[in-house]
């Protein structure tokens, strides 16, 4: 548990998946979008093993831990997480914590190292998980924070909430709804992960086809309720099957 195991991504198949072709030469929305969906995993996957930790393994208390009993109280009451669960994921980010810089705080660097398995190399959405994490705004991501960001992941937690903190993390610009030029950059952040690179005609048809399929109300962007019309429930439930999974 010294790190977050992202799951294995099968770029050719996503690959081919953007690249299958309609009667109009574009690639599957719901794919696209999916596939955005995806970078959560393994954030739902790190509570999963957390859970498992702590119903599978004896807690080591920290006797220079500077959360107290009541401190672990606290977080468990203002989240789904039980005292124990809570104490599970103090474990976690002690190791994360210390992972690069050994100060009791999760810096940017070591939650990519967590994440992605290496400090190096830049990730599309490690900034967005980041500051979503980082609600104090000090630079650093503290364990209260941390318990509280995972909340969200919690088997119990429902779907809404879920389908609302993606939302959150792709609305780039903060406006509450996302934009064409923000769907943009989460499809070249993807294709740049999967070492591809389309023409810029195939690319706006791609966009073009992404924001039909999800604008519902036909107005340029895609607002919460577009997104849920679309299918996250589908897709957060099935992610959150998957954390249920792991943790048996």
């Amino acid at each position: 548990m010294s790190s977050i195991s992202s799951p294995a991504i099968d770029t050719t198949t996503t690959t081919k998946h953007i690249m299958t072709s309609d009667s109009h030469g574009l690639s599957d929305s719901r794919t696209i979008m999916e596939r955005l969906c995806a970078a959560l995993m393994p954030l739902m996957l790190a509570v999963a093993g957390c859970l498992g930790y702590c119903s599978n393994s004896v807690v080591q208390k920290n006797k220079r831990c500077p959360y107290t009993a009541e401190d672990f109280a606290t977080l468990a009451a203002s989240t789904r997480f039980t005292i124990k669960e809570v104490e599970a994921l103090h474990v976690l980010f002690k190791r994360l914590s210390s992972s690069l810089i050994d100060d009791g705080f999760i810096h940017k660097e070591e939650l990519q190292l967590a994440l992605f398995q290496t400090p190096n190399g830049k990730y599309f959405f490690l900034d967005r998980v980041f500051d979503v994490f980082d609600q104090k705004r000090n630079g650093v991501i503290e364990f209260d924070e941390f318990v509280l960001a995972l909340s969200v992941f919690h088997p119990y937690a429902p779907i809404d909430e879920k389908i609302d903190f993606a939302f959150k993390l792709y609305d780039l610009n903060q406006t509450g709804f996302i934009g064409r030029d923000e769907v943009k950059q989460m499809v070249v952040a993807i294709l740049i992960e999967s070492d591809m690179n389309l023409p810029d005609d195939l690319l706006e048809a791609i966009l073009d086809k992404t924001i039909a399929d999800v604008d519902k109300d036909s107005d340029g962007k895609i607002s919460k309720e577009d997104w849920k019309a679309f299918g996250y429930h589908h897709c957060v439930s099935k992610f959150s099957f998957q954390i249920k999974e792991a943790e048996t």
